[in-house]
């Protein structure tokens, strides 16, 4: 059963992969094109709390990630934000950063914290299907 932290941001509907350990999910709120969450699917609410095997195998889904993002996105930076505030299950906030914009589905994303700390409250808000639809294509795409 996934924590709620997964839940919250739409899974199963937005899921793009999974590892062992890790979920990849499209972040419906894009403060940039290609954000992503990525969720651990251990009962921990502190990064220090994970076993040995979940940071190993973070290595596996930070590779297929920066992948994946590195050809969709075309990414100049990536910032991996561990805010658990809210939502208190070890996760990560992944946004690919870049100058100008990129555009999908209609709307355009611009990196509004470039080239300074991201604007999370400067976004794109996708609707339930549009994020569905981003994850299949990022499914789609990812190690292929």
């Amino acid at each position: 059963m996934p924590n709620a932290t997964a839940r919250k941001f739409g899974y199963p509907h937005t899921k793009v992969a999974e590892t062992s350990h890790w979920l990849v999910l499209v972040r419906p709120q894009q403060p940039t094109f290609g954000a992503l969450v990525l969720v651990c699917k251990e009962e921990a609410q502190a990064f220090s709390d994970l076993s040995p095997a979940a940071f190993a195998d973070l290595k596996s889904a930070v590779d297929g990630i920066e992948t994946l993002l590195r050809e969709a996105v075309a990414y100049e930076r990536i910032n991996y934000l561990m805010l658990m505030m809210v939502d208190p299950d070890v996760h990560f906030h992944v946004l690919p950063r870049y100058d100008g914009e990129r555009t999908h589905g209609g709307h355009t994303f611009r990196d509004a914290g470039w080239p300074g700390p991201p604007a999370l409250a400067s976004h794109v808000a996708l609707g339930e299907e549009e994020a569905k639809a981003l994850a299949a294509e990022f499914a789609a795409r990812w190690r292929s």
